[in-house]
């Protein structure tokens, strides 16, 4: 294929493939260079959206280079060519959290809260820089070979205006936020909250947290919390508190904290506030000093 001689320039010799998105197709390879194991999605231009092309993938991008941080998938470099687009990233070696519940059923106590320590400090980063993710779903969240979470995927992610610059108006911001995304949830129902299911103007930092409720309860009970095959039932559950089975040992502050996060917007938990939990502050290896400041700064 024409793509390997492009990546052969480049150092770049392309393995298996370890992924496939709507547009891209993603790779192991070795960079000669530096002797090291990276991933590589190449996106076909023929094959890509205008849209995704103009608008998302640019974006990606942009958010991918401006940030830094254990918990997310690092960006290392970007090669663009006439027909394809190459998007160089660290790699995560033991596959992603899905399989991991696919495979081994329930989280314990520990290892759930491990991962879902590890994806609140990655969020946290994440909000305190006015990004959003928008994607998040137990198959964006990679393994590295220590098994710690890196969060994948930023196709849909998009720096979110700060609050302290004068928006256009609320409303007007909130609609071109919200056009954007009825078209994002495409493969994710599951994991949206209601206030988008329903088509209302949200905030996309409490549409995060609420995916993130969605990922805590699958890592604990190993099923997802909503039947997503069905929308008029699937919005009717998000409306509810969300029950666990009787069968399955989870503690209490660990089922509160899931409630806390699958409840409506106005009375949903954002990211400092989980950051701030007991439950979380119990896994967390080291102190979160530095992202309560950054997040509390904001």
């Amino acid at each position: 294929a024409a793509y390997v001689s492009v990546m052969d320039q480049y150092g770049y010799q392309i393995g298996k493939v370890i992924g496939r998105g709507s547009y891209g197709t993603v790779y192991e390879a070795y960079f000669t260079k530096q002797k090291v194991t990276v991933a590589i999605k190449i996106i076909s231009k023929k094959k890509a959206s205008e849209d995704y092309l103009n608008k998302f993938l640019p974006r990606e991008i942009q958010v991918m280079k401006s940030l830094r941080h254990k918990h997310l998938i690092a960006f290392y470099q970007t090669i663009e060519t006439t027909s394809r687009h190459y998007i160089i990233m660290e790699l995560a070696p033991s596959g992603d959290v899905l399989e991991w519940i696919q495979k081994s059923g329930p989280c314990s106590e520990a290892l759930a809260g491990k991962w879902f320590s590890q994806l609140t400090l990655g969020i946290a980063y994440l909000h305190s820089k006015g990004a959003v993710h928008r994607d998040l779903k137990l198959e964006n969240l990679l393994l590295d070979k220590r098994e710690n979470v890196k969060i994948s995927d930023f196709g849909f992610a998009k720096m979110v205006m700060p609050q302290s610059q004068p928006a256009p108006s609320p409303s007007y911001h909130m609609m071109s936020c919200f056009a954007h995304l009825s078209q994002t949830y495409c493969g994710s129902f599951a994991y949206a909250c209601p206030e988008i299911l329903l088509g209302l103007p949200y905030n996309p930092f409490l549409s995060d947290t609420w995916s993130m409720g969605v990922i805590l309860y699958t890592l604990v009970v190993a099923h997802l919390p909503f039947d997503d095959t069905n929308l008029k039932k699937l919005l009717r559950e998000t409306q509810r508190e969300v029950a666990f089975p009787a069968n399955q040992p989870v503690c209490d502050e660990c089922k509160d904290l899931v409630r806390r996060l699958l409840r409506q917007a106005s009375k949903r938990l954002n990211i400092l506030e989980v950051l701030k939990t007991g439950w979380v502050l119990k896994f967390v290896a080291e102190k979160p000093t530095a992202e309560i400041k950054a997040l509390e700064a904001v």
